[in-house]
């Protein structure tokens, strides 16, 4: 048992005053053993610990060169395809019949590779120059229009000062990137010289010194004359500080989970509360962030005078029934557009059908992930239903109408139907689909399904003087009509 160093030092005190053993020993209630021990040491010097390692168990003493033949053939195998501890300890037993714990096998596979690890698979300590930004994405949570979304967080910092800024898409595409990259570049007055990236494809790859970069990502490039350096693949300490800037916004800004109407909403928000958490001071340098950030921002390029569009266009040809593939993804440009030549533009919100003049015709929002149905508005299908009303049962535009407008038409004539889909068409270019649905669905529940009025009324909705869901008795509109008709007169409605 270890003494105490007090009482250490009370016995070589005492000794050397020429008190006897066996009276330090019973002065200080120790045994006369300890006594000897400590007045015959000779050098009380610190000595450095030393760890004292389980030997590995006996039953894995005959495999140890089975573990080293495995290791070794691995140096010339890709790194992320090397054996874990876990898979040699699976191949002992599947093929040596292994009969121990995975402890010992841990142990010496760790052992092994401490012992082999060179001074050059170590880190460096980098130092970074103003204007300098290192980028990479992210993932979180955000409610967006009351649902619960995963987002894709653009997260761009600058070493220097530790300064970071977010933005959110619903992907991480060449369109998100370089929508992402303008609003931060005209969010801190200047475009970035330099900027750091892992093997993102978003923007760029790097296979050893080749480095292919995306068309979009490329023009952005030459837009704001900025430069784009790649790490080496598997060397996320290349660009650390993003590394962790990740972690940190999503602690600080996504924690509880943010909520905005729009997604433009949220990444005004989250630019607002990163120029906030820049008052913390530097982890190191002890000066607020805001104040290094200065010399970030003296260091940045001149913004040019227009932004950079990120969207992408593309030659297709829809099918027979309008539709295109784009990225995995279903869209249609209606009937109108079927079997036609058109060209796309691809942008991180929404998809854009261009006419012969570069002028969109149509626009679509683009969805990302696992989206099987088509993508389509309602408004380009109706005049091939009001063509073909009997295939109104089977119409993708039955289930983006309210419940009492599709009863009535499931249930109407074939010409009823078809005048009652008319007028929602003639009624949706000056008011819109969905106002001139809440229009026709006002009509029907009034009891007066007449078409006619589907117009005057969705004009009204859309303009705010009618209350969206509201019913309205049109008999007023049938009695004014039978007393001017009387007097022989011709009444103006107001539209």
């Amino acid at each position: 048992m270890t003494i105490a160093m007090t009482i250490q030092e009370q016995i070589r005190r005492l000794d050397a005053a020429g008190v006897s053993g066996r009276q330090i020993a019973k002065d200080l209630g120790i045994s006369r053993d300890s006594v000897s021990k400590y007045v015959g040491v000779q050098d009380f010097s610190p000595k450095p610990p030393v760890v004292n390692r389980r030997p590995g168990a006996s039953v894995l003493t005959e495999l140890t060169s089975v573990i080293d033949g495995w290791l070794t053939e691995d140096a010339g195998r890709p790194r992320k395809q090397r054996h874990t501890a876990k898979r040699v300890f699976d191949r002992l037993v599947d093929e040596h019949g292994y009969g121990g714990s995975y402890s010992p096998v841990q142990r010496y596979v760790k052992a092994y590779q401490a012992a082999r690890r060179s001074a050059a698979q170590g880190y460096s300590e980098l130092t970074w120059s103003p204007g300098v930004a290192q980028v990479d994405f992210g993932q979180a949570q955000a409610v967006i229009a009351g649902v619960m979304q995963v987002l894709h967080i653009l997260v761009v910092t600058f070493p220097f000062s530790n300064m970071r800024y977010a933005q959110a898409y619903p992907g991480e595409t060449s369109e998100c990137l370089c929508h992402g990259l303008r609003a931060i570049f005209e969010h801190i007055g200047g475009a970035v010289g330099e900027l750091i990236f892992d093997n993102a494809t978003s923007a760029g790859r790097r296979r050893g010194q080749q480095i292919s970069e995306s068309a979009l990502f490329a023009a952005f490039k030459a837009h704001y004359r900025s430069a784009a350096r790649y790490c080496n693949p598997y060397s996320g300490h290349e660009k650390g500080s993003v590394e962790n800037a990740v972690g940190f916004l999503r602690r600080n800004l996504m924690v509880p989970e943010p909520k905005a109407a729009s997604l433009a909403g949220l990444n005004a928000m989250l630019l607002t509360r990163c120029d906030e958490v820049a008052a913390a001071d530097h982890y190191r340098k002890q000066t607020p962030i805001s104040e290094l950030f200065r010399a970030d921002q003296a260091a940045l390029l001149e913004l040019p005078g227009i932004g950079f569009d990120p969207v992408r266009y593309q030659a297709r040809r829809t099918d027979k029934t309008g539709n295109l593939v784009i990225e995995g993804h279903t869209y249609s440009a209606g009937p109108a557009m079927a079997g036609r030549s058109v060209t796309v533009g691809v942008r991180f919100d929404r998809i854009e059908f261009l006419d012969d003049h570069a002028r969109p015709v149509m626009s679509l929002p683009r969805v990302y992930g696992h989206h099987p149905e088509t993508v389509f508005d309602p408004a380009a299908l109706l005049p091939l239903l009001v063509a073909k009303p009997g295939t109104w049962r089977n119409s993708v535009v039955r289930a983006q109408v309210s419940d009492p407008v599709r009863d009535w038409l499931d249930s109407a004539a074939t010409r009823d139907r078809r005048d009652m889909l008319a007028a929602i068409h003639a009624a949706t270019g000056p008011a819109g689909f969905g106002n001139a649905v809440a229009a026709a669905e006002t009509i029907i529940i009034g009891g007066h399904p007449e078409p006619a009025a589907i117009g005057m009324l969705a004009r009204r909705i859309a303009a705010g003087a009618e209350p969206l869901a509201s019913t309205v008795d049109l008999r007023v509109y049938d009695t004014l009509a039978t007393t001017t008709a009387a007097a022989g007169q011709t009444a103006t409605v107001p539209a």
